[in-house]
């Protein structure tokens, strides 16, 4: 087995010189190692753009680049090192530990562990100290590159360690005489490890251990539990601080309590897990998602469908589905005598039979249908979280069927409806991602290569950057994504866009050309906001609950100051209700302050108080949901600003002024 960095070793001959990034060639001594020219704050280094430790020594001339603390790449080897420390503190503090994997993940790490007691979140701060001793000693990474047998005698009584040795040679066909893994160790303690790491335990330090969770081995239900450790490392203290007040402000924008307390949806226990039903405050909402979304898709010349929500297992068959998602999809109900049939974990296959209901011309085409349809799929339970990954949701599904030379032209009107969709809300400035095919695929490689040529060719010419992720796509096609950064910055994958010459082919599509011959089209699947349920919760996360004024479920919050006021304040009510906007009147017994703020908390994005100065003025003072006050408001302005605000979908409140 080989090192991250391609080579078996790090052990060469004479190297005349290399290239270093902003300082030109500089020539080495022989053996002398890559580190010994890049700066000292480099924790890492690439050589010829692969990731190797510092220690590397390279066999001939080479580039070679400083991975800086900060850097993507960086902060990936912060993580990892800090993830095999963290990992030594536990052996250290609990003999007989037996160890998995430990990887960087997203702005963290964390490790696998089978311990001889169960720990708690308290023995955090000791395994935390015991880490920290393992920094100060500032112990070095040892890259070694022993054969097999070798590793599995090293780790005799780590099982874990054990398998991944013998499933690596079997998996990757290494099996064979003077095969060598890769091991990393310091101080005696060490691990299986690609690499590459800090050059000593010293260079770390701006980390923190988060929380504790339970992880089946390799994902499988049937494995033994173990005890997974959650960590974060950062390049500086100061980041490390940056992190965790961003964590607080998302604790605070956590859709799943802003939807119980501002009254949007739930997930009742009798549903199972995953199934949310929303409230009438909910169902505004989503209906305003629903109607802005359905009416553009129509201005843009698609054509709305609705499908079932089961269909025979044939159909599944012929997609692939139960071939390549089974895993994903509800079993089977079958009653004697009686076809079997799924629920569905996709609407696509329900587009194709629409398509192929009677004979189609070349004039049909493109045929763009749309729809909201409710999918259904069998995630695990490990994995649910609020609406953003649920177990059953509506799709915002479109599906294009076009000629092979309408096919960019296609993609970029999605893309543009993409953009288009998104800065409505206060979202600009993708990350694009195009994802070629994973290994598991349902179409030829001459398929893939004219489905990747088609996105790519669309991504050029629409001038937006992006990077190429191996292997990310579909079983049936390669596709785009875009990614969009909320109001704290972090980043979320919403829109999909795939193309598809398999589907096509497997349900037999065809249409009548010019030529009067058969021919067969090419589908484009794609979902801009990806599902009602996971766009809403991250909009309840992006706008911490305050929604712009055209999607909040409460407009303005009518406050009477008596009950004397209380029909005026009905009939304020009604000529905004008659507007088109979303009034409500509080006239519980409660004090105006206790009104006011019962509004504030249901983030409303109005507040009026009425009593015997407003029905003698006619004069209103309205109070916006951030606390400010506008005085001398007439009726006829505050209804007219608001359907102005409404009506353009402004994410910014009226100011009433001029």
């Amino acid at each position: 087995m080989t090192g991250r960095d391609g080579t078996a070793g790090y052990h060469g001959g004479p190297m005349p010189r290399i290239h270093v990034a902003g300082k030109g060639p500089v020539e080495l001594p022989e053996g002398e190692p890559v580190g010994s020219a890049l700066p000292p704050e480099a924790i890492a280094a690439r050589v010829d753009g692969r990731l190797v430790d510092l220690s590397y020594v390279p066999k001939e001339e080479v580039s070679v680049e400083p991975v800086l603390p900060e850097d993507p790449d960086g902060l990936h080897v912060l993580r990892h090192s800090t993830a095999h420390v963290m990992a030594q503190a536990v052996c250290d503090l609990y003999p007989g530990a037996r160890y998995a994997i430990g990887p960087p993940v997203e702005d963290g790490f964390y490790y696998d562990f089978e311990l001889p007691v169960a720990i708690g979140p308290e023995d955090l701060e000791r395994i935390e100290a015991r880490m920290r001793e393992i920094v100060a000693a500032d112990q070095p990474f040892v890259r070694e590159e022993v054969p097999r047998e070798e590793a599995l005698r090293r780790f005799a009584d780590q099982p874990y360690k054990r398998e991944i040795i013998e499933r690596v040679g079997e998996e990757e066909g290494e099996v064979a005489a003077g095969e060598t893994v890769t091991v990393y160790r310091n101080d005696g303690w060490q691990d299986l490890c690609l690499g590459p790491h800090v050059p000593s335990t010293g260079r770390l330090g701006a980390f923190k251990l988060m929380k504790l969770a339970g992880a089946y081995w390799r994902g499988d239900e049937a494995r033994p539990m173990l005890q997974r450790i959650y960590g974060t490392a950062w390049a500086t203290q100061e980041d490390l601080e940056a992190y965790l007040r961003r964590l607080e402000e998302a604790e605070r924008r956590d859709h799943r309590r802003l939807g119980r307390e501002l009254d949007l949806f739930s997930f009742p226990e009798e549903l199972g897990p995953g199934l949310a039903v929303w409230h009438p405050r909910g169902g505004i909402l989503r209906k305003q998602l629903e109607d802005f979304v359905r009416n553009l898709h129509l201005e843009r010349g698609y054509q709305l469908v609705a499908t079932p929500h089961l269909a025979r297992r044939e159909l599944w068959d012929t997609s692939g589905h139960t071939s390549k998602y089974a895993e994903l999809m509800y079993p089977e109900m079958r009653r004697e005598g009686d076809p079997a049939y799924f629920v569905k974990p996709m609407n696509c296959p329900f587009h194709v039979l629409i398509f192929r209901s009677r004979t189609r011309s070349y004039r049909d085409l493109p045929m763009r249908l749309a729809e909201l349809g409710g999918v259904y799929r069998y995630e695990r339970l490990g994995v649910l979280h609020g609406l953003l990954r649920a177990r059953g949701f509506t799709q915002d599904d479109s599906h294009i069927i076009c000629r092979e030379d309408q096919l960019v032209e296609e993609i970029l009107g999605v893309f543009d409806l993409t953009l288009e969709i998104h800065r409505t809300f206060g979202f600009t400035d993708p990350v694009v991602t195009l994802s070629t095919l994973p290994g598991e695929t349902i179409v030829t490689p001459e398929m893939a290569e004219r489905a990747t040529g088609a996105l790519r060719d669309a991504l050029d010419r629409s001038g937006l950057p992006y990077r190429v992720a191996e292997g990310e796509g579909s079983f049936y096609g390669p596709k785009v994504d875009f990614h969009f950064r909320d109001a704290i910055g972090r980043l979320w994958q919403l829109t999909t866009v795939q193309c598809d010459f398999g589907l096509p082919e497997r349900f037999g599509m065809e249409y009548v050309g010019e030529d009067n011959q058969r021919h067969r089209p090419v589908m484009i699947h794609r979902a801009i906001l990806g599902s009602i349920e996971r766009f809403t919760g991250v909009l309840i996360e992006h706008y911490a609950g305050a929604f712009p004024l055209w999607l909040a479920p409460e407009q303005v919050r009518i406050a009477p100051v008596a009950d004397r006021h209380v029909a005026f304040a009905r009939e304020l009510a009604e000529r905004l209700r008659t507007a088109g906007l979303r009034p409500e009147v509080d006239d519980s017994p409660e004090t105006v302050g206790k009104k006011v703020r019962a509004a504030q908390l249901m983030k409303v994005p109005y507040t009026l108080v009425v009593g015997d100065r407003e029905i003698d003025s006619g004069a209103l003072t309205v109070r916006r949901r951030d606390g400010t006050e506008i005085p001398g408001v007439s009726v006829e302005r505050f209804v007219a600003e608001l359907v102005r605000e409404a009506e353009t979908r402004s994410l910014e409140p009226a100011s009433f002024e001029g």
